[in-house]
């Protein structure tokens, strides 16, 4: 893992001496290798029942370090999956520069979950503001800053909240109304609408083993609970299954309320709006630092959308954006490798200890050693840290467009007059779904391991020349072409159905020889996707059918990338319509609600991908120039 300073516009905002200044600063506090964190003191532990503003009691731990020279703040996580009952935790990696910097460290359970009293609601929506007794998890997070500022002596007056997930999300509401105690916040991996981009949709398309999984293990009980697959391949099961109305018919009978909501609610209508977390983000409450991972199955979207919300309302400068080679909370793991793919170090050890523990001890405890202007963004491909100050560095970038061709191939000059009727086509049949990672595929949540971890980065060539998935390439690069920022696939199609699901995925081959690594000779790797359910071209909203055989433009976000195609390697990209059983599937005949779709709708289709000079279907890179 090597580290990289910004290119020569990266502070172009500020005079060069200024500039060179700061570099230095970065280089000297960013760029130099994590030490070993010290060992932290032992932890005094108590338990209280907190009570919020409506008599609802919140079951709580707090573990304040037994030596503590002075007073210090509060570090707060709110969890809906139970908290620690003693302080092994703190010994771990994860925790070893906070423990060793000194914080009081606050776990409690939410709402309706473990101990705590009171009713969960996933993802509970924003209080109605007129009802003075109203509550939501922005009050508890006020509510709680508020006692432990009153009950716990040994504080510093100050309040910082974290978390990954879920409980980065719990850590977003806390900043939307927050207690002035609140001095700095990190959402991380923290979803920010889940119909558009994050757990449970994307574009529409229903992320349907997710989506199942994670409703029954959530509210089945207080605590956590597996769902009891009767087959080891969930592709089989989910295909056995049929359509989705068999799942509160046969399985839940109406008792998981998420499912429920997926099924009432098929649309981007008020329920889906109201959560969604970008209409709230209206100002820059404490500074905030958000985290994502370029590899993230689960919440990509969230952290970079959250950012992206607020970057209008930031005056101050005080959010930041940070994007790794991770997967769903990888930077609080060993962080050196995801499946295959090595990064020449461990990079969650040196964002925990050069870029977190900084943070935190900067808005929290008035330290000096916080130098990242804006963004700061692990380059894939070369692995190499990179400072940036916005993101994405638009004045780094140019956008080109990479055209789909003829006989497979892609290129950055787009299809000449010659080819104005060109097109690939394949047939995609919903009784034979794309598996969207090689088979048996385990239940998301297998005590026994799951590949759900690492499918982002597992190898693409179970796809490639299936006679359902599209693929074109480009000759070996002549020299490296680094993609920086937001990427957008154009993809003028048409359906002989009326409605069809479009998946697009940008891949960087490796040369056939690889002497370093030779099993990763030819290897696909999949550096951005998405999907696009196709009746929502038009309006979220309000969903339309497809007119068969009508070409249709489809503008697929597969938002971004920091990554570097290095010289020999090869760019890919593949299109398919189904990705089973993470999307589940979509009938190709419209329906109102594919939710209650019927066996009859599920029909096969003929798709047409057009690369001809009026229909320039494109993959639309943000490549580096400076």
């Amino acid at each position: 893992m090597s580290i990289r300073r910004p290119g020569p516009n990266a502070f172009s905002a500020v005079a060069p001496a200024v500039a060179a200044v700061l570099l230095a600063a970065v280089a000297a506090v960013l760029f130099a290798p994590p030490a070993p964190a010290a060992a932290g003191p032992g932890f005094t532990v108590s338990r209280a029942m907190i009570p919020m503003r409506d008599g609802i009691k919140l079951n709580t731990v707090i573990f304040a370090p037994e030596a503590a020279a002075g007073p210090l703040p509060f570090l707060i996580k709110r969890t809906p999956y139970g908290v620690p009952e003693s302080a092994e935790l703190l010994a771990g990696e994860p925790y070893a520069e906070l423990v060793a910097d000194g914080y009081i460290f606050v776990f409690q359970d939410i709402r309706g979950r473990f101990k705590s009293e009171g009713t969960f609601v996933m993802q509970r929506p924003p209080r109605d503001r007129r009802a003075p007794r109203a509550i939501d998890e922005a009050t508890d997070a006020y509510d709680t800053v508020a006692w432990l500022l009153a009950h716990v002596p040994g504080h510093n007056g100050r309040a910082g909240f974290y978390g990954v997930s879920y409980d980065g999300w719990l850590a977003a509401q806390a900043m939307i109304d927050p207690h002035p105690a609140l001095r700095a916040v990190s959402p991380q991996a923290s979803p920010a609408d889940m119909w558009l981009g994050d757990d449970f949709h994307h574009n529409g398309a229903f992320r349907l083993s997710y989506g199942f999984e994670y409703a029954a293990m959530m509210e089945t009980s207080k605590e956590s609970f597996n769902f009891g697959f009767d087959l080891y391949d969930t592709f089989e099961w989910y295909l056995r299954l049929g359509p989705l109305g068999a799942v509160n018919k046969r399985i839940l009978g109406g008792r998981i309320p998420s499912w429920n909501d997926f099924v009432a609610h098929p649309n981007y209508d008020a329920f889906w709006q109201k959560q969604a977390m970008a209409s709230y983000l209206t100002r820059v409450t404490v500074p905030a630092l958000h985290v994502a991972g370029w590899w993230d199955q689960e919440d990509f979207y969230g952290p970079q959308k959250i950012y992206a919300t607020l970057e209008p309302h930031d005056d101050r400068g005080l959010s930041f954006f940070v994007a790794g080679p991770w997967n769903h909370g990888g930077w609080m793991r060993d962080g050196s490798s995801l499946g295959r793919i090595k990064f020449g170090g461990d990079t969650a050890k040196y964002y925990r200890a050069r870029i977190q523990a900084p943070f935190f001890a900067r808005f929290l405890k008035d330290k000096p050693g916080w130098t990242v202007p804006e963004a700061i963004t692990f380059e894939t491909g070369t692995n190499a840290w990179q400072v940036y100050d916005a993101w994405p560095p638009r004045s780094l970038t140019e956008d080109r467009a990479l055209y789909l061709r003829e006989d497979g191939r892609l290129a950055f000059e787009p299809p000449a007059s010659s080819d104005e009727g060109g097109f690939d086509s394949y047939v995609s049949d919903p009784a034979h779904p794309v598996p969207y990672r090689p088979r048996p595929i385990e239940p998301t949540y297998d005590p026994r391991g799951s590949g759900w971890r690492t499918w982002l980065v597992g190898d693409q060539r179970f796809a490639h020349l299936r006679p359902d998935v599209l693929s074109w390439e480009t000759e070996p690069l002549a020299e490296d072409l680094t993609v920086t920022g937001r990427i957008l696939a154009r993809v003028f199609a048409s359906t002989s159905g009326s409605d069809s699901d479009w998946i697009v995925k940008l891949i960087d081959v490796y040369p056939e020889d690889c002497p370093a690594e030779p099993a990763m000779g030819g290897y696909q790797l999949m550096i951005a996707n998405e999907v696009f359910r196709g009746r929502f071209r038009k309006s979220f909203e309000r969903p339309e059918p497809l007119v068969p055989g009508e070409v249709a433009e489809f503008a697929v976000d597969l938002h971004a990338a920091d990554h570097r195609f290095l010289k020999g390697h090869r760019i890919m990209v593949q299109v398919q319509s189904t990705w089973f059983p993470l999307i589940d599937r979509n009938p190709q005949t419209y329906v109102d609600n594919i939710f209650l779709a019927g066996a009859e709708d599920f029909r096969p289709a003929t798709q047409k991908v057009f690369r001809s000079k009026a229909h320039p279907s494109a993959v639309v890179l943000p490549v580096r120039v400076r």
